[in-house]
């Protein structure tokens, strides 16, 4: 259930999203290939006429942060000054993990290179989304993603009840810091961050002996490994959802999809 006091804001959000699209100003903007995941979902979405090439990893089912059907409809790169060399981009984007090497060789042929760092909040989220937007010259579709997104954080804010602790807990026991994309998504969708209420910075680690000794009251398993599939985790199945990993690491339109993944716990949880 949903606010209802928001179904206006809601309507009026959504017939903005749903607005038809101007003319493209393909010819005018530049050719961009992005070497980051979280960048290739975004620029796909925004500026598919102007991505010459997604990253590797969008190609793979396990690392993509958008379908893969999507992606394969552009060409994949390993990230090398040579692969890059000869699609010849206007733009290359890439993470702020770019070897320094190949982008000073990127650098040195003429490329321009942008770089575009980790966000720790929704507001984060909807100016990286504004900025990939306008580096391809496509500003209004950036701003349609950016009410899609928002239409879809409204959506998932619960009636004013007593918010949920959630422990959002990733292969080797890892948990989000309270600076994290996702710990803001876990308070407007109604939870309250379970590992940063200990203190628990990001990157910090819950062992199953903590889990079980003092659970939260929503699990949020959202690894694969040994501890997220142990045994006496079947003790604390009913208040264990699965959360795919992949909504923890980007925004732009995966936000749409932990919003609305992170309503549906949420509603099971309280019912």
């Amino acid at each position: 259930m949903r606010r209802g006091a928001h179904i206006a804001v809601l309507a009026s959000l959504l017939a903005a999203a749903c607005a038809p699209a101007p003319d493209s100003t393909a010819a005018k903007a530049p050719r961009i290939v992005s070497l980051n995941p979280c960048a290739d979902a975004i620029l796909a979405e925004v500026a598919p006429d102007h991505l010459v090439a997604v990253s590797h990893y969008s190609h793979d089912p396990a690392s993509s942060s958008m379908g893969v059907a999507q992606a394969g409809r552009f060409a994949a790169t390993a990230g090398s000054a040579e692969e890059i060399a000869k699609l010849d981009p206007d733009i290359v984007v890439a993470g702020t993990f770019l070897p320094p090497a190949t982008e000073r060789a990127l650098s040195a042929m003429g490329y321009r290179v942008v770089k575009t760092g980790s966000i720790a909040s929704l507001d984060d989220a909807r100016q990286q989304v504004r900025d990939l937007a306008a580096l391809a010259g496509e500003q209004k579709a950036g701003e349609r993603l950016v009410t899609e997104i928002e239409v879809s954080v409204l959506a998932a804010m619960p009636l004013e009840q007593e918010p949920v602790s959630a422990l959002v807990w990733q292969s080797g026991g890892l948990v989000p810091g309270e600076q994290t994309l996702v710990s803001d998504l876990l308070h407007h969708a109604g939870f309250t961050n379970f590992s940063a209420g200990r203190g628990l910075g990001q990157g910090a680690v819950v062992p199953l002996e903590d889990v079980l000794a003092d659970p939260p009251q929503v699990i949020l398993n959202a690894g694969s490994g040994r501890m997220q599939n142990h045994p006496a985790l079947g003790a604390l199945a009913d208040r264990t959802a699965q959360f795919d990993t992949k909504l923890t690491w980007c925004g732009g339109p995966t936000i749409i999809a932990a919003a609305a993944r992170l309503a549906e716990i949420r509603e099971g949880a309280v019912r």
